[in-house]
């Protein structure tokens, strides 16, 4: 398949499957429940996780056009599915049903899963693209932090 039509399918997927996160959780960072959390002191202003995720989301999907324009498995098209559903699911479990442990299990099944693509597929050409993947993995790490913060906590 050609560079520019498999990278607006993943833009479409991957901006999709945040779409349908955010429906999920309803109402989200403005409910009652979320606003009278006792949450980490390092959780940034609400405006920083649409700019994360925006970054997040088109960096993920160059990584992923660069991936499957040269390797097609059912494997990591599975990882692939696997990846959208967890980020699909932590926003239903955390701000939609307060399941603040399962989130945390969400989540940090989410990190190995992009950790497992950026330490498997590291040769020939994808060993520069896989750089591409670095801010999930951080924005990952912080958001683990944070959900963890919120089990401790509350």
């Amino acid at each position: 398949m050609k560079f520019v039509p498999l990278l607006v399918l993943f833009l479409i997927i991957n901006f999709g499957s945040l779409a349908i996160g955010s429906w999920l959780m309803g109402d989200g960072a403005t409910s009652p429940w979320y606003t009278n959390l006792n949450k980490a002191p390092w959780t940034p202003p609400g405006w920083v996780f649409g700019a994360a995720w925006t970054f997040i989301m088109i960096c993920f999907s160059v990584y992923l056009t660069y991936l499957f324009k040269d390797y097609q498995s059912p494997l990591i098209i599975g990882v692939f599915a696997l990846q959208v559903v967890l980020n699909i699911a932590w926003n239903f479990l955390f701000f939609n049903q307060h399941l603040v442990l399962f989130a945390l299990i969400t989540i940090v099944l989410l990190t190995l899963v992009i950790f497992y693509f950026f330490f498997t597929f590291r040769v020939d050409a994808m060993n520069s693209w896989r750089y591409l993947l670095v801010p999930y993995m951080i924005w990952l790490c912080i958001a683990t932090s944070l959900n963890l913060y919120v089990l401790l906590n509350n």
